[in-house]
C-alpha cells in the first residue's frame, strides 16, 4: 500500500473558498506555527491580495515565502474581528506582527471611601472591590509622585489596615507631619472626612474649589487669632498651587491621550502623554517589536488596539499619523470602553503643540535607546522575567557596608536607572553610635536615614532595593521599610556570594518569598545585579578609606598635650582643615585664639616631625 502524498498548499483554491465577510486570518508555516495574524472586512479580498498581487514589500515577501496554510475565523463585524485579532496576537505572539510587551494592568490610586477612616494606596489589578479608583496613571512612578504630593497637602493615612488597627501610639508618619494619627484619635472623624473629601475633589480635577475652601478656612482662622492654624493652611494652599503649576495643561479639557510614533532603522518608539481632567499625569515610552519596513501608521494601529482594548481608552486620542480603518478602531474601542472614542491626527493650537512635544520626546527616546540602551534594556528585561517582577524596574538602589574591624564604618547607596548608573543620586552614610563591626545595625541605620528622606518626598521611591548580604540583611531592610510603610511600593532583594565566593554563583533572596534564586552565569539580569552590587561595594570602600584616613590624621592633633576640643576646632576653622594646619608655621599657629607659642611649637613639631 503506497502512502498518499501530503496535500500541497494551493492559495488560489483557498481564496476561492473564503467568504466575503469579516473575520480573522492566521498565516501558518510548515511547522504549524502561526507567523502572522490579521483581520479583514472582507476575508476573500484581503487574503487574496497576498497571493494575487505581485508588488509586496520585503517584510511581506519574507512572510509569504514561509506560509504553508491559512486558517480563518468568521466574525459578525470588523470591530469584532479587531478585538479577536488583538487577543490572538497577545496569545500567539506571531513574529511578523507588531508585538507589544504584555504589561500588567495600569496603576491606580485607591481610596477606601467605604471605611470610617479611609486610606490612600497604590493599586494595580482588578477594580471590583469597594472604594474609589483614580486613574489610570501612565506608570507606577506617576502614582507614587501623586501620592507623595497628596500626603504633604492632605495628611490622609496610607498605612495598611492591619497596621492602623493595632496602634497604641502615633507612628513616624505623624511625627513628620504626613498623617493626623486617626488610629489613636488625634483627629475627629469630621475633620478627617473633610481631608478625604478634598483628596477626592483634587483627584477629580476640582483643585480650584479645594483652594477656595482652604482660603476661607485660613481667613476664618486668622480672624479668630488662630495664627498657627492659618499658617498651616497657607502652606497647604501654596503646595497645591505648586502642584497645579507643575501639572496643569493650558487649553486641554477632558481626558486625552497624546500618542506619537517614530520609526528609524527598523526600531520603533511610541510616546504616550496621559491627560486627565486637564492635568498632565506624565508620559510613558514604549518600544514595540515590529518587522522591518513596518510603517509608523501600522505600528500606531497595532499599539492602540493592543494598548487600549480592555476598557482603558479615554474619549479622545490624538495621534501623530492618520490610519486606515480608523473608524473601525474607534468603534471597537468605544464598544469596549462603554463610551465614544475619537481618534484625531489633524489638530491645531495647544493640542498641536502637545503632539509636537510627544514627537520630540519619541525622537529623543529612540536616539538614546539606539545609541546606549540596547544592552541595558536586555539586562532589565531579563531581570524582570527571571525574578518574576510585576513590572520592569525603572529605578534600582543598592546598599553596602564597609569598615576595617569596625573602624570608620561607611554605608553606600548607589542608584541605577534604565540608562545605567545615576551618580548624581549616589549617597554615603557615616555610621555612628553602633557596636563596632555590627553590620546589621549599620545597615539598619543607613536604610532608616535614606528612606526617611524618601518618605518625606526628598528622593524618589525605587522599584527594586538590593542589599549586599544574605537573609539577615534582608530582614533589616524589611523591618525598616515596614515601619516606614514602603514595603508595598518596592521589591526588596538581597544578593550574597555563593559558598566559593566566585562570580556567577550568587544567591538571591527576595522579601516575601521562601525560594532562593540562582541565575545562570551568562544571564544578562545577573550581570546587571553584579554591576550594581560591585558599584555599591566600590563606592562604600572609597568612602570608608577616606573617612579612615581623615580619622587617623585627626588623631595626631588629639594626642598633643594641652590641645583640647575647643582649641582643635579653632585651629581647623582658622586654617580650613588639617592640611592647612600642617602647612602653617609656628607664628601663624600662635595667632589663633587660645594657642600660645609653646603650644604652637608642639603642634608644629607633632605634625611636621
Amino acid at each position: 500500500m503506497t502512502e498518499r502524498p501530503e496535500p500541497t498548499f494551493d492559495p488560489r483554491a483557498l481564496v476561492r473558498s473564503l467568504p466575503q465577510s469579516p473575520g480573522v486570518y492566521r498565516m501558518i508555516d510548515a511547522s504549524g506555527t502561526v507567523i502572522y495574524v490579521g483581520k479583514a472586512r472582507n476575508l476573500r479580498r484581503r487574503v487574496g491580495s497576498y497571493f494575487t498581487r505581485q508588488a509586496h514589500n520585503a517584510k511581506t515577501q519574507a512572510m509569504l515565502a514561509q506560509v504553508a496554510d491559512v486558517q480563518v475565523a468568521l466574525t459578525h463585524t470588523e470591530a469584532e474581528a479587531l478585538i479577536l485579532e488583538n487577543n490572538l496576537i497577545k496569545e500567539l505572539r506571531p513574529r511578523f506582527n507588531v508585538l507589544l510587551r504584555d504589561d500588567k494592568s495600569y496603576p491606580y490610586i485607591y481610596l477606601s471611601s467605604h471605611q470610617r477612616f479611609p486610606r490612600l494606596a497604590f493599586h494595580r489589578g482588578s477594580r471590583k472591590g469597594p472604594g474609589r479608583y483614580f486613574g489610570p496613571f501612565p506608570s507606577a512612578s506617576a502614582v507614587r509622585e501623586t501620592l507623595n504630593h497628596l500626603q504633604k497637602v492632605f495628611p490622609v493615612r496610607q498605612c495598611r489596615d492591619s497596621f492602623f488597627e493595632n496602634r497604641s501610639r502615633p507612628c513616624l508618619q505623624y511625627q513628620i507631619e504626613r498623617c493626623t494619627a486617626p488610629c489613636v484619635g488625634y483627629i475627629s472623624e469630621a475633620d478627617y472626612a473633610r481631608d478625604v473629601r478634598h483628596v477626592e475633589m483634587f483627584l477629580d480635577g476640582d483643585s480650584n474649589r479645594v483652594i477656595d475652601e482652604l482660603v476661607e478656612r485660613m481667613e476664618a482662622a486668622a480672624a479668630a487669632l488662630k495664627f498657627e492654624e492659618a499658617a498651616g493652611l497657607r502652606d497647604r494652599i501654596a503646595a497645591l498651587r505648586r502642584i497645579q503649576e507643575r501639572q496643569y495643561v493650558a487649553g486641554a479639557r477632558g481626558d486625552v491621550d497624546v500618542i506619537a510614533c517614530v520609526v528609524r532603522e527598523s526600531m520603533a518608539c511610541v510616546q504616550v502623554f496621559v491627560i486627565r481632567n486637564g492635568t498632565n499625569l506624565g508620559n510613558r515610552t514604549y518600544f514595540p517589536k515590529a518587522p522591518p519596513e513596518t510603517n509608523s501608521d501600522e505600528i500606531l494601529y497595532a499599539f492602540i488596539a493592543g494598548h487600549y482594548l480592555g476598557g482603558n481608552a479615554p474619549p479622545e486620542l490624538i495621534v501623530s499619523d492618520d490610519m486606515t480603518d480608523r473608524e473601525v478602531l474607534e468603534e471597537a474601542l468605544g464598544g469596549d470602553a462603554g463610551h465614544r472614542v475619537r481618534i484625531r491626527s489633524r489638530v491645531r493650537g495647544e493640542r498641536r503643540r502637545w503632539l509636537e512635544l510627544a514627537m520630540s520626546n519619541a525622537e529623543h527616546a529612540l536616539s538614546a535607546r539606539m545609541s546606549t540602551q540596547a544592552s541595558m534594556d536586555r539586562r532589565f528585561e531579563d531581570l524582570q522575567e527571571r525574578l518574576e517582577l510585576e513590572a520592569m524596574p525603572e529605578r534600582m538602589e543598592c546598599f553596602d557596608i564597609s569598615h576595617t574591624q569596625g573602624e570608620a564604618t561607611v554605608a553606600s547607596c548607589v542608584v541605577f536607572n534604565r540608562e545605567g548608573p545615576l551618580k548624581s543620586d549616589y549617597r554615603r552614610f557615616n555610621i555612628e553610635g553602633i557596636e563596632a563591626g555590627d553590620d546589621y545595625a549599620a545597615m539598619r541605620q543607613a536604610l532608616e536615614r535614606r528612606y526617611l528622606r524618601v518618605k518625606k518626598g526628598e528622593a524618589p521611591v525605587p522599584d527594586l532595593l538590593l542589599i549586599d548580604g544574605g537573609r539577615g540583611q534582608l530582614a533589616q531592610a524589611e523591618a525598616v521599610l515596614g515601619e516606614l510603610q514602603l514595603t508595598d511600593e518596592l521589591t526588596i532583594a538581597a544578593i550574597s556570594k555563593g559558598p566559593r565566593r566566585r562570580p556567577g554563583e550568587e544567591v538571591l533572596h527576595i522579601a516575601g518569598r521562601e525560594d532562593e534564586y540562582r541565575l545562570p552565569p551568562d544571564a544578562p539580569g545577573l550581570h546587571l545585579l553584579q554591576q550594581i552590587r560591585d558599584e555599591a561595594h566600590r563606592f562604600a570602600i572609597t568612602g570608608h578609606r577616606g573617612r579612615r584616613g581623615r580619622r587617623r590624621q585627626r588623631s595626631s592633633l588629639e594626642e598633643i598635650p594641652g590641645l583640647g576640643p575647643k582649641r582643635r576646632q579653632a585651629l581647623l576653622k582658622q586654617f580650613g582643615g588639617l592640611q592647612g594646619v600642617q602647612r602653617a608655621g609656628v607664628e601663624d599657629l600662635a595667632r589663633v585664639h587660645g594657642i600660645n607659642r609653646a603650644l604652637a611649637e608642639r603642634i608644629y613639631e607633632t605634625l611636621n616631625g
